[in-house]
């Protein structure tokens, strides 16, 4: 099984054989000892430090459809080496343009992307007021709205319930954290810390969104919720809204309460807030177990994983646009607080997968 792997220090990639090499380099230039990744179990970069590399090495992941994400010092998303897309077939690609074309049938999809992210947010606010926190107001409100998208006439309109439903959600916010307040979205640059992870994990949602997209024959250029743009892969973003409050939130909930996280692990000495690296690497950790994390599928009858969730995604919006079968948005099912119960054995090579799975190289 390929695995993610991310890039903390500066450094160079280069191909050694049939490995990837990275070398770590220091502030004074001086090299630190090699690593070596054997190319067959690498799926994806996420490179958060420097990097150099050349031209022969970017050859070298496309052929292996290897995908690089770059990140900038303040946790921005920059872009993406994306390989050639290897399953791109002009059937799909015609039946994603004509439904993004039509409006009623862009509307169709898009309205179920709002649903389903509206009620995994609820989800998460429903989970925490059966645990005495204040929302009740807050899950009134998010209700009442989410009965109206099904008269939205038009994507702004849309747009403009979701922004109205996830400003609500975000009050709640500062109900479910205990020693950290979010005091409203803040964003470019984040003025908190709260805002801080939320803009770094909806990044990492963001790429992975994208890398399950490009396992199927969906174009991720063509979006229906968000409009497509000429600098970004919008499908993307549109499958993002609904395993955000899922993935992200729920990381970024137990992270902090759980005092995973702390003050100390965020720099605020730009006039914006950001993680350090060992708030990264905290943080990417606990993404890369929640991603690894089974439910059981209501359809499938059998446990899947988070990650895998996603691809499932991408699979019922292809069977949509081929007029095969309705789309239908995941939601988030089972009691409230209901966890998969797992062996001790099962245990143990969690354990030991993701020890040695997470790789900033200095391991």
């Amino acid at each position: 099984m390929k695995k993610t792997y991310y890039l903390f220090n500066p450094g160079r990639l280069s191909r050694k054989d049939n490995t990837l090499k990275f070398v770590p380099v220091d502030e004074s230039g001086k090299e630190g000892t090699p690593r070596y990744l054997p190319v067959e179990q690498v799926g994806q970069l996420f490179v958060f430090g420097s990097l150099d590399t050349n031209s022969a090495l970017y050859n070298f992941l496309g052929k292996h459809q290897i995908s690089l994400h770059f990140f900038d010092y303040y946790e921005h998303y920059t872009g993406s080496f994306y390989p050639k897309e290897y399953l791109q077939a002009g059937k799909m690609q015609v039946c994603q343009t004509l439904h993004y074309a039509d409006h009623q049938k862009r509307m169709q999809i898009a309205k179920s992307l709002i649903e389903g992210a509206s009620y995994n947010m609820l989800r998460n606010l429903k989970y925490y007021q059966g645990r005495g926190r204040a929302v009740d107001h807050l899950i009134t409100d998010i209700a009442a709205l989410q009965a109206s998208i099904s008269a939205a006439a038009d994507i702004p309109m849309l747009m403009g319930i979701e922004g109205n439903v996830r400003q609500l959600y975000y009050r709640g916010f500062d109900e479910i954290l205990h020693d950290f307040q979010m005091n409203g979205r803040s964003k470019q640059p984040p003025q908190n810390e709260v805002n801080a992870l939320i803009s770094f994990g909806n990044m990492l949602c963001y790429t992975t969104c994208l890398d399950q997209i490009y396992h199927t024959q969906l174009n991720p250029t063509i979006s229906f919720l968000h409009e497509p743009g000429t600098r970004r892969f919008s499908l993307a973003l549109d499958l993002a809204e609904i395993f955000k409050p899922l993935l992200v939130d729920r990381t970024i909930f137990s992270l902090l309460n759980k005092k995973v996280l702390q003050a100390k692990d965020f720099d605020d000495k730009l006039n914006r807030v950001v993680l350090k690296e060992n708030g990264k690497q905290k943080f990417t950790k606990a993404w890369k177990d929640r991603l690894k994390e089974t439910i059981k599928h209501r359809s499938l009858k059998r446990n899947v994983s988070y990650k895998h969730l996603v691809k499932l995604e991408c699979y019922k919006l292809s069977k949509h646009l081929l007029d095969i079968q309705v789309y239908e948005p995941f939601k988030a099912g089972g009691k409230v607080g209901q966890k998969v119960s797992v062996t001790a054995s099962s245990l143990i090579y969690w354990f030991i997968k993701t020890r040695s799975n997470v790789c900033n190289f200095s391991v």
